[in-house]
């Protein structure tokens, strides 16, 4: 009895390292992206206040697939973000396309990606499908980075309006 009491108290003790603190911050919005028919991902922003404000650190902006989704796949979407914002150039002086590719995964339907946003600057954790873990990506990014990467969902100019607003808890530009 006593080594099962253990083992217990060992996986409770393990479940709480596998949650990320962030994970405890307040929701301050959700939002779903489909593309025609198919809704590809949904996608949470979280602050440790709920609520959210231009550049105020930290915010987590976490991504769970819906689908199936290429490395390859997901930086050409980010490229293709970064250049109806006007920041591809920037982006690719700072090879920051290169960098993504080389930490994030394939994703697939339950993945989820979560860049954690601080005064200086990010970093992504990844959780495969049917996991409890969240481990990290790669380095940590710059500030530059984390304002260029955020602005595909946050940026009044987003392609995604909507989703922009459904993120940030419905509150305007």
């Amino acid at each position: 009895m006593k080594l099962v009491f253990a083992c217990l108290l060992s996986l409770m003790a393990f479940s709480a390292q596998a949650t990320p603190a962030w994970s405890s911050w307040l929701e301050v919005g959700h939002a779903t992206l489909t593309w025609g028919p198919f809704d590809v991902y949904h996608s949470q922003l979280r602050t440790p206040e709920g609520h959210y404000q231009v550049a105020h650190w930290p915010q987590a902006l976490s991504i769970e697939y819906l689908r199936s989704i290429s490395r390859e796949e997901l930086v050409k979407a980010t490229d293709e973000q970064w250049e109806k914002l006007g920041l591809l150039p920037k982006a690719q002086l700072n090879g920051w396309s290169e960098q993504v590719a080389k930490v994030w995964p394939d994703v697939s339907e339950g993945s989820q990606i979560t860049f954690v946003a601080d005064a200086d600057g990010g970093q992504f954790y990844y959780r495969a499908p049917h996991s409890v873990l969240t481990e990290p990506l790669g380095p940590r990014f710059n500030a530059d980075f984390r304002d260029a990467f955020l602005a595909i969902w946050l940026s009044p100019a987003t392609q995604y309006p909507d989703l922009r607003k459904d993120l940030i808890g419905g509150t305007s530009p």
